[in-house]
């Protein structure tokens, strides 16, 4: 199994980290231990994590200004965020598509990570009260402008990802995509068929139930891991352009999903989780 990833220019590990879970509940507002928050990130990156995801949306701002804290001035690191989504409160999210939306987003991005150009910066979600292309042509339009190097999609269909190509290069896809959910398994498969990174949000959520549990408890109790980390090592061996970013605000979890790096599942533990999508 490769460990890296190439995107663009650099190369990444695949195993990254999702920086959703160090805002507030409900991704809303500040973390509850501001300490634990910058602990988490900087212990990401002693871990080997190369790979940051972010959104402007996450907290709203809360995200991006503590990985500024934490890490800037980012030597070696990649910070990918997002744009095209606002808040209203906890878990209220609404997405924000036009081109004057996400041309104010990408300054306010800039400002608050400290940075003249974002490596990889992905429209949030489709905003069905926009055009789609009107959406993908702005961020290719930052692009042009310098502020962007490479552009990425998130939440999107196969047939939105190929209007997007038709548009300008795209880079990576992040959808929903886990053990136990597998709704984009055909966009998954449309990036393994052109070496678009796939980086599922939400990796070890969901649950077939009490089967899907036991199966996942066995495989984790054979490795001497926890049911998390083989669920995040199923998803590295699943496909080799898949980057998964679990997202914790706990070091304790950090640690823990990052061992799946150096777990190997054998043919007959893929064979048992490849059967427990719902």
């Amino acid at each position: 199994m490769d460990k890296t990833f190439q995107l663009g220019e650099i190369t990444i590990n695949r195993l990254g980290y999702g920086a959703m879970r160090i805002t507030g509940d409900g991704i809303w507002g500040q973390p509850p231990d501001h300490n634990e928050a910058i602990a988490v990130l900087k212990r990401a990156v002693e871990l080997g994590v190369n790979f940051i995801d972010t959104a402007d949306a996450y907290g709203p701002e809360v995200s991006e200004n503590l990985i500024r804290e934490a890490l800037h001035p980012y030597d070696g690191l990649v910070i990918a965020t997002k744009g095209g989504m606002t808040r209203s409160g906890p878990n209220q999210w609404h997405a924000s598509g036009s081109p004057e939306h996400i041309q104010e987003a990408i300054d306010a991005s800039l400002q608050r990570l400290g940075l003249e150009q974002i490596y990889l910066y992905q429209l949030h979600r489709p905003d069905p009260a926009v055009p789609f292309e009107d959406s993908v042509k702005t961020f290719f339009q930052l692009q042009r402008q310098g502020k962007v190097k490479h552009v990425g999609l998130s939440n999107v269909s196969v047939q939105q990802l190929q209007q997007a190509l038709a548009l300008g290069p795209i880079v990576s896809v992040q959808n929903r995509y886990g053990l136990f959910d597998r709704g984009s398994e055909d966009v998954l498969q449309f990036c393994e068929q052109h070496s678009i990174m796939f980086i599922p949000w939400y990796p070890i959520g969901g649950s077939t139930g009490d089967y899907g549990e036991e199966i996942l408890s066995k495989v984790a109790e054979k490795h001497g891991a926890s049911t998390r980390t083989i669920a995040l090592a199923w998803l590295l061996q699943h496909s080799p352009v898949m980057v998964p970013i679990p997202g914790t605000g706990s070091v304790a979890h950090l640690e823990d999903n990052m061992k799946a790096a150096d777990i190997m599942l054998d043919a007959n533990d893929i064979t048992q989780l490849d059967r427990l999508a719902a």
